[in-house]
């Protein structure tokens, strides 16, 4: 990253909203805004369907609520794909696959410290998505490979309009499907993964990084091409602590760390209190300064972020908006307590 983080605020993608302006006051309390994705507002706001626009042989089925994938009409598309694969509209978000992201765009986002935009990431969505012999498109060699480029040029496309909005702005890519990596039933092995991975980041311009909220091979990612990592510390932060030299690598090397520390879930939320997350973050890092990791060289680069996003949550958005609060007053205290200005 170009810029000094100490430990600001922002978020995931993801929000149970149904209301488009609350979504965005939300998404605008914090030092880092970002688009909200509304998939209970509608399908068209989901982060797979998104990240489908233009993609050849995809079909959005909304009745179903389902992302149609033809092996047979991949090939039909694919030669008009290829005359047009070089034109940045090919690779835009349209407003009728995010009518939330237009809305966002039309603010003045200038003043802003820095803001941030996210895709689906090419693994997770290689795993979710099928064709019509229920095949994830993550095993087939010729689409994965085409899928990789395809979405490198979406972050790309995006990060340039936030880019001309904000001089700050970077992107997440989201990867809630990297920890099946490492199981022994995915059948996509490490090897070819980290290819795909370091080919897809070796694509991607400006400051970019990876929100998970699972528990993968931290050395794996860690020493992966990216300039910021996002995780959930709320639910992994002491196995993450852990894995030292990669993340004094990671860290030597420029990298920032979010650390997902607010509860969003109604459960863990409910039974936490906000000295207590102040604690376990203090906990952790703690941990870090006795294997020679100093508050001092990461905290500057570090963000403070909600644990995971929550959709499911029996009072729909007012936990995440507690959440949000929660997240704003643990940065303002740690900010305070390390001396850490604008």
């Amino acid at each position: 990253m170009k810029f000094v983080t100490n430990c600001r605020t922002t978020a995931m993608g993801i929000l149970p909203h149904k209301d488009v302006d609350k979504a965005l006051e939300l998404a605008f309390s914090l030092d880092i805004p970002f688009w909200p994705q509304l998939p209970k507002m509608s399908y068209w706001e989901d982060m797979y369907v998104q990240v489908s626009e233009n993609f050849p042989g995809t079909r959005i089925d909304l009745e179903n609520q389902r992302i149609d994938f033809s092996k047979e009409r991949f090939y039909e598309e694919l030669p008009a794909f290829i005359e047009r694969m070089e034109e940045d509209d090919l690779y835009r978000l349209s407003e009728q696959y995010s009518a939330v992201y237009h809305k966002f765009l039309e603010r003045d986002l200038s003043g802003y410290f820095a803001i941030r935009g996210q895709i689906e990431g090419p693994i997770s969505y290689g795993f979710s998505v099928k064709d019509e012999n229920d095949r994830p498109l993550i095993y087939d060699d010729e689409v994965r490979e085409l899928l990789i480029d395809f979405m490198a040029k979406k972050v790309n496309v995006m990060g340039q309009e936030l880019k001309a909005k904000n001089k700050n702005a970077f992107m997440f890519v989201d990867e809630p499907g990297m920890q099946f990596i490492f199981s022994s039933m995915s059948g996509y092995a490490e090897a070819i993964a980290r290819e795909d991975l370091d080919k897809f980041f070796s694509q991607v311009e400006g400051e970019r990084g990876i929100h998970l909220c699972g528990n993968p091979d931290w050395d794996f990612l860690l020493q992966t091409k990216m300039d910021v990592l996002s995780f959930n510390a709320f639910g992994t932060g002491e196995r993450f602590v852990n894995y030292i030299p990669s993340l004094k690598a990671f860290l030597a090397q420029g990298g920032t760390v979010g650390w997902g520390i607010t509860p969003a879930n109604f459960d863990e939320f409910t039974t936490t209190d906000l000295d207590q997350m102040d604690d376990y973050l203090e906990m952790l890092w703690d941990r870090l300064e006795k294997e020679g990791i100093l508050r001092e060289e990461f905290l500057p680069k570090s963000l403070l972020m909600p644990a995971t996003c929550a959709l499911l949550n029996p009072d729909k958005g007012e936990t995440v908006e507690k959440c949000y609060e929660d997240l704003r007053e643990l940065s303002a205290r740690i900010r305070a307590r390390y001396n850490l200005k604008d």
